[in-house]
């Protein structure tokens, strides 16, 4: 799958997050990057680990922790060297923990402009930063604005307010020569998100963490947060993005990961499915082949786009893009690579087909599965199922001639 490239993009400066295996570049020509945030208690070490490794290996980037109390900030310092990827301490309320999270050796720090408001301690975490090459998110969240700032703006939460609090805490990052820093302004209003994303991108150069804050459980969260990162990348605004889902994190991972491929913004890593929603046609129940076939590929890491039809009248054609695909008919699969027939398997075996044939085609290529197959048996197999659903099912078995003639007749009244 071709990616973007970073020319689609707003430009802005570069920051990355250090570690000795996998350092993450934020900004710049860097791909856009997947975040997420454990829910382990930090104290717990083991716990907060496996957690970890689970999100790295949903694709996350970077990974962040609370850093909240004394434990927290001794837990980071044995997690930070046994972690897969950089971790960010997320902190609220006390810059001491700012400051613990450094000695921890944690490759970023996420400040809350709301709630850490003392000039002294803003710039005393940042001056710290600047000496040990730490960056800093300001995460500015519409839930937590500035009592003063609040005020201002009339009493209510507005692109302004937000930007203007992440515009106050650059000047003071200013006063002691810290620039090395990333920006967010979440809310969970998702045209408020949109609007100060978009105000900011405006006024800085700073790499943007887009992130619809407190979206929710599934499915509502996931569509909030699609919305309006989607939207905002869609315009070439957003660096590295999180999902806030009530939700296992690794959901969070995942649905990250997802939007970015679908968008040609990270090559795929992992299976890209596509089914047709069934009609009048289908052979098979296409819902339940689907997710089968989901699950059969869950874990997986093949980077293919694969498709489950449900006819083989339609489906070779219409799915003809896709890398892989099955097709029903008769009792009987019809697989297909880039358009071709090169299969015919039993019903019951049209998911662990479409394993095996992934599998080879990961390893040798399109052209080699083709070259494999028996084209000229498959395409008289697939061309007899084919003829036979006509002659049973007529040419148009969804009644589309019937409506355009209802159409006609209806706008020539």
């Amino acid at each position: 799958m071709e990616v973007r490239t970073t020319a689609d993009r707003r430009p802005t400066r570069p920051v990355t997050l250090a570690h000795p295996r996998q350092p993450v570049t934020v900004g710049g020509t860097a791909p856009v990057s997947v975040q997420s945030m454990t829910t382990t208690k930090t104290a717990d070490v083991d716990g907060t680990l496996q957690q970890i490794y689970g999100l790295a290996a949903a694709g996350a980037d970077i990974v962040r922790c609370t850093c909240n109390d004394a434990e927290a900030a001794a837990g980071l310092a044995r997690i930070v060297p046994r972690s897969p990827v950089p971790i960010v301490a997320d902190i609220h309320h006390q810059h001491r923990m700012a400051l613990a999270a450094l000695e921890a050796g944690v490759a970023c720090l996420r400040l809350n402009p709301g709630n850490i408001r003392k000039p002294e301690h803003i710039k005393l975490v940042a001056s710290e930063c600047r000496d040990r090459g730490v960056p800093i998110r300001i995460g500015v969240n519409g839930g937590s604005l500035d009592p003063a700032l609040y005020e201002k703006y009339g009493g209510t939460v507005t692109p302004e307010a937000m930007v203007e609090s992440a515009e106050q805490e650059l000047a003071y990052f200013a006063e002691v020569g810290f620039d090395d820093v990333k920006i967010s302004v979440k809310a969970s209003s998702v045209p408020l998100m949109i609007d100060a994303y978009r105000l900011l991108s405006e006024r800085v150069d700073h790499p943007l963490h887009l992130g619809v804050t407190e979206a929710g459980p599934l499915p509502g969260g996931l569509i909030k947060s699609s919305a309006g990162i989607g939207a905002l990348l869609a315009e070439g605004i957003g660096d590295t993005i999180r999902f806030s889902l009530t939700a296992d994190p690794v959901e969070e991972a995942r649905a990250g990961r997802t939007l970015l491929e679908v968008l040609g913004l990270r090559e795929r890593k992992n299976v890209d499915l596509i089914a047709c929603p069934s009609c009048g046609r289908a052979e098979i129940d296409v819902i339940e082949v689907a997710a089968r076939a989901q699950a059969a590929f869950a874990e997986r890491e093949i980077p293919l786009q694969i498709a489950v039809m449900g006819c083989v009248v339609n489906g070779p054609g219409e799915a003809k893009d896709a890398d892989l695909g099955i097709a029903a008919g008769n009792k009987r699969g019809h697989l297909f690579v880039k358009g071709t027939n090169v299969a015919v398997v039993p019903e019951d075996e049209m998911v662990d087909a479409l394993v095996e044939w992934a599998d080879f085609i990961v390893e040798h290529g399109t052209d080699a599965a083709v070259a494999r197959a028996d084209v000229a048996v498959a395409q008289r197999a697939a061309e007899r199922d084919r003829s036979r659903l006509l002659v049973e099912q007529g040419d148009d078995v969804n009644a589309s001639e019937q409506r355009v003639e209802l159409i006609a007749k209806r706008l020539d009244s």
